[in-house]
C-alpha cells in the first residue's frame, strides 16, 4: 500500500509541474526560456565542479602507466599488422600466396623424469 500511495503522489506532483510549465510557457515565454537557461547553466556548473573535483584523477596511477607502456611495447613487437587496414592500392591487386615458413625445432623441455618405485610393493 505504501508504494501505491508514493506512486500516486509522484504522479500528482509531476502533473502539477507539467501544468505549471505549460501555463508559464503560454503566459510568459521569454521569462520561461530565461529560467530554463539559468537552470541549465547552474546544473552544468554543478556537474563541472563535481566532475573536476571528485571524478577526474589528477595523475594516472603507476599501474596504468605500466599497462600503457606494455601495450606500446606489444604493438611495437608485433607491428600491429592485424589491425592495420590494407590500402586501396593493394586491396585491388590479387594477394600473392604467403611464403611457407619452416617450422623451427622446438627446444627440449628442461624436465627430468625421475624413476619411481611403483613396481615394488610396499611392506605392510
Amino acid at each position: 500500500m505504501g508504494r501505491n500511495k508514493m506512486a500516486t503522489f509522484v504522479c500528482i506532483v509531476a502533473g502539477l509541474a507539467l501544468i505549471g510549465i505549460v501555463s508559464q510557457l503560454f503566459t510568459a515565454p521569454v521569462s520561461f526560456l530565461s529560467n530554463i537557461f539559468v537552470m541549465l547553466g547552474i546544473g552544468l556548473a554543478i556537474f563541472a565542479l563535481f566532475y573536476f573535483v571528485f571524478l577526474r584523477k589528477k595523475t594516472a596511477s603507476n599501474d596504468m602507466k605500466k599497462y600503457k607502456k606494455a601495450v606500446r611495447q606489444s604493438k611495437a613487437k608485433y607491428n600491429d599488422s592485424r589491425s592495420a587496414k590494407p590500402s586501396t592500392k593493394n586491396a585491388n591487386k590479387r594477394k600473392s600466396p604467403q611464403p611457407v615458413r619452416k617450422k623451427t625445432a622446438k627446444r627440449a623441455a628442461h624436465l627430468k623424469v625421475i624413476d619411481g618405485n611403483k613396481s615394488k610393493k610396499r611392506p605392510g
